[in-house]
């Protein structure tokens, strides 16, 4: 019985030899890059792409991005990012009450402000691979550097204001004809319509940087699931300014928090 069964783990080895002579696996191959992801977790996909979301200390953005390796240490992307800025003086106020009519209440507003200032931003960066993961369920860590053009967006901020005469209301943006008036709280009642302004933007070019570093934990190296934190500057050609009791600049400068997911894949 015993022989029996030596002959057959012999067959099962010589037939899985046989078998491997026969259909040899080609380096660079599904099934080896399989193993070595099962193994290793590494990570050897040519095309990346992910959109995300980040807090700024100024701020948020909303980022689109794709991404190309160049080799095992090294990815290119491109990216497409959209943010608002806000200044740190920001104070909202409740809109006023109306208890007369059907009892309603407007939108609250931020006292002083005159400008949302946004920016749509396009640049080119690397990755660089700091540690792979260990296995499939590691952390990759890589650092990034990134910059590109900025085009800053001045969108005329609007309130629901009395008149000098105190007797209507109307909704207006900042002149310097009701400067006194601007950060009088009870001459405001309450935010401007939301789509008041955006015919009237102005444009800013700039340009911008990034710098930081990058954690992804997705369980799967064709997924991304990352972490990004770091520091962004940005420069824009004309004053920016956004409240009206602060002077406007020029440069920005952030810390920012972000989140991302996305996918891998190979070119067909």
């Amino acid at each position: 019985m015993k022989k029996i069964y030596l002959l057959l783990l012999l067959s099962g080895i010589v037939t899985a030899s046989m078998a491997q002579s026969t259909h040899p696996v080609k380096k660079g191959s599904k099934k080896v890059r399989a193993i070595r992801e099962g193994e290793e977790g590494v990570n050897d996909y040519e095309k990346e792409f992910g959109i995300g979301a980040r807090i700024n200390t100024d701020g948020w953005s909303g980022v689109f991005e794709l991404g190309k390796r160049k080799n095992r240490q090294t990815v290119n992307f491109y990216q497409i990012e959209f943010s608002e800025k806000k200044d740190p003086k920001e104070d909202r106020k409740p809109g006023a009450l109306d208890l007369n009519g059907f009892g309603y209440s407007e939108r609250s507003y931020i006292l002083g402000k005159i400008n949302n200032f946004y920016q749509l931003k396009v640049g080119i960066g690397q990755r660089q691979l700091i540690g792979s993961r260990a296995n499939k369920n590691g952390v990759e860590v890589t650092y990034f550097y990134y910059g590109g053009l900025s085009l800053g967006m001045l969108r005329p901020y609007y309130v629901k204001m009395l008149d000098k005469n105190g007797q209507d209301l109307q909704e207006v943006k900042y002149s310097p004809t009701i400067d006194s008036l601007w950060t009088d709280q009870n001459m405001i009642f309450g935010a401007g319509g939301i789509t008041k302004g955006w015919s009237e933007m102005t444009f800013v070019p700039g340009a911008h940087a990034k710098a930081g570093m990058r954690f992804d934990w997705a369980h799967s190296t064709r997924l991304v699931s990352a972490l990004e934190i770091g520091v962004n500057a940005e420069y824009y050609t004309k004053d920016v300014q956004i409240m009206a009791d602060r002077d406007g600049k020029k440069f920005f400068f952030n810390a920012f928090l972000g989140i991302q997911f996305g996918k891998w894949w190979n070119k067909k």
